[in-house]
This record gives structure tokens, C-alpha cells and sequence, in this order.
């Protein structure tokens, strides 16, 4: 980040859709619907990771399961912009209110999603649903996929610095829904037992309240793009994970946040706090060891999977949520996030 002001966090607040379903149920509906139509090898595949621990509960941005049987690709993209927008109102308010902040003190909008498509983005709706100014900076991002949250804390440090006293509001929401789509492919059996709808957002301001956000880095390994990203196929989003990507994700961010903490002079152990992504079990797990941390670091990490599945870009800041209330005064958190690209994004914050 620029060092010529001192960026915090005044705020978070985060929003679920209300349709909420145990795992079991979830998995329920999948085998019925579609149990008949999948090999005995994706029958397999199914029943291993939907009884996987690991995720207990999801919310998803339908009236109810059946939405996914019935909607054409219009239907689903205007699902997407409803939702969209409403859960990012939620949350902004939420935000905006554990802030004591107004919506004319505002002085820069950032959005970022990898789930659907506005144009306007999801940025205009949010100047016009919460009464912002008219010369608010406005700037909607995609194709940062789960990582999508430090890039967009990035651009609002950008923006600070032009509205000297204002804020920035940072919202992250995704409608993991509105990829949906079933068959033999592993990626869509792992990705439908995985992937929740929510949003999350965050005040960013320069004044002397809140968690103070200092350097961040990124990596990039587009020659592992394949690894982890969305492709169009028959006019909607198919979601592709490699097996791989456990071990792709615990290099990158091995190599990642070493090179972030050696430039600030900072050692692991300096590091009282994890915000790391819950991209999943065996991510979480790698992550861990490589970087040789205990199981404590991850607790939150763990325990946002277990209520909420992985909400992409948005997870990180349910994380953060549970974590920073945590942290005593000048205690140091990293949070480290990483998606399509292939990318990996850390940035350290102090209460």
C-alpha cells in the first residue's frame, strides 16, 4: 500500500441470502435430481464430498432448490442482478453502520465479483439503493475469482488518497449460484458440495480508528490458469478445479507471504492472527503446513467453511469477521487469499 496515508478498516458487515441448507440437505436434493443421470464414478465422487465434514451449512440466493431445475440462462443472469445487488446492500449498510459512518461521507465505491456480469456495474445500483454522492469514484472489478478481495482493498487505497478525509466502500459479493450446473466432471460435484452465496463489506478510511491495513503483495502463475477458473460453455459459467490445486495454492502462498514478510522485516512468528481463505479442507491444510502453522491459526478460517461453504472473494472477510475482534491492540494479522489467475493476494493488517 502507499505509505502516504495510513489506511483502516472502520467497518465490516456481511449478508446471507435467506434460503439456508444443512450439507445433508443439499445432498439430498442433488442425489435425487440428479443421481440417476451421473456415472457410478460420479456417484461416488458425490457421496464422498458431500459427506465430508468440512462443510456443515450453506445459504444460496433462491427461493428454493427447484429455481435450478427450471431457469434459462435470462432468467438465472437477472437472479444474479437482484441478488447481487441486495446482498450488497445488506452488507454495506451493515458496514457502514458499525462504522457510524453516512452515505455523503462516502467518497469511492469498490466492487468486485466473479459470479455474473452488469453493465453498469454493481457499483451504479449501490450509489442509487444507498444515496450516495453523485461524485462518488465508482469502479466495478471481475476475474480475480476467490481472491478478488485485497485487489479491491488495493483500488480503494487508490482512491483514498484522491478524497483526502472521505471513505471508501469495499464490497465483495458473489452469487456462486448463478454458475450452477451438474454432470460427470469432478470440478462441478466438488464445486456444487463447496460454493455458498453472500457478501461482505468493509469502510476503508484514513482515520486514526479501526485496523490499521499496511503492505500487501501479490503472486500470479497464469501458466496455471486452467488450474482454477471459470470458462463459457453453452452460454453460462462452468467452474474448473484441478486436483492440484491444494499443492498450487501452498507454493504460491509459501513463496507469497515470505517474500511480504521479508520485506517488511517480519518473521512467521511475528504474525499473531490468520485471515486465510477457506477454499476448502485440503487447501486450509496445506496451507498449514507448508507455512508450518498450528491448527489455532485456522480455527476461523475452519469455522466460516463449516457455517457458510466457501463464498469465494467474499469468504475472506466472514474470516476477518470472527478474527480481528480477537486481536489486542498492535497485534498483526495476515490475510491471504488466492483464486483464478492463478493468484495468490496477502495483505498485513494491525489492530
Amino acid at each position: 500500500m502507499n505509505d502516504t496515508i495510513e489506511m483502516r478498516i472502520g467497518g465490516i458487515g456481511t449478508a446471507l441470502p435467506p434460503l439456508s441448507l444443512t450439507q445433508a440437505e443439499v445432498k439430498a436434493f442433488l442425489s435425487s435430481r440428479f443421481g440417476r443421470s451421473l456415472t457410478a464414478k460420479a456417484r461416488a465422487t458425490l457421496e464422498k464430498v458431500m459427506d465430508h465434514p468440512g462443510v456443515s451449512r450453506r445459504h444460496f440466493a433462491l427461493d428454493d432448490t427447484s429455481t435450478l431445475l427450471s431457469e434459462d440462462h435470462d432468467t438465472r443472469m437477472a437472479r444474479f442482478e437482484h441478488w447481487s445487488v441486495e446482498l450488497s446492500v445488506q452488507a454495506a449498510r451493515k458496514a457502514m453502520a458499525a462504522a457510524g459512518i453516512s452515505a455523503a461521507e462516502l467518497g469511492g465505491v469498490v466492487v468486485n465479483t466473479c459470479t455474473g456480469y452488469l453493465c453498469p456495474g454493481i457499483a451504479t445500483y449501490l450509489i442509487e439503493r444507498l444515496g450516495l454522492p453523485r461524485s462518488v469514484r465508482a469502479y466495478d472489478l471481475v476475474g480475480s475469482g476467490c481472491g478478488g478481495a485485497v485487489p479491491n482493498i488495493e483500488v480503494a487505497s487508490g482512491i483514498l488518497h484522491a478524497v483526502k478525509g472521505g471513505a471508501v466502500l469495499s464490497v465483495s459479493v458473489e452469487v456462486c449460484t448463478a454458475a450452477f450446473q451438474m454432470g460427470n466432471d469432478p470440478s462441478l460435484i466438488v464445486s456444487n458440495a463447496l460454493f455458498g452465496d453472500g457478501a461482505a463489506a468493509a469502510i476503508l478510511w484514513a482515520r486514526p480508528r479501526g485496523t490499521r491495513i499496511g503492505a500487501s503483495a501479490s503472486a500470479y502463475l497464469p501458466q496455471e490458469r486452467n488450474a482454477v477458473r471459470f470458462e463459457y460453455r453453452n452460454g453460462g459459467l462452468y467452474n474448473r478445479i484441478s486436483p492440484r490445486l491444494p499443492s498450487l495454492v501452498a507454493a504460491a502462498s509459501d513463496e507469497l507471504v515470505g517474500r511480504l514478510l521479508r520485506q517488511e522485516g517480519l518473521a512467521i512468528g511475528d504474525i499473531h492472527h490468520w485471515a486465510v481463505h477457506p477454499g476448502g479442507q485440503r487447501i486450509i491444510d496445506a496451507v498449514r503446513d507448508t507455512l508450518k502453522l498450528d491448527e489455532e491459526a485456522m480455527t476461523a478460517s475452519r469455522a466460516v467453511l463449516a457455517e457458510t461453504g466457501n463464498l469465494s472473494s467474499a469468504t475472506v472477510w466472514f474470516v476477518l469477521e470472527k478474527v480481528l475482534p480477537q486481536a489486542a491492540p498492535g497485534e498483526r494479522c495476515l490475510c491471504l487469499v488466492y483464486g483464478a489467475g492463478m493468484s495468490v493476494h496477502a495483505c498485513l493488517l494491525t489492530a
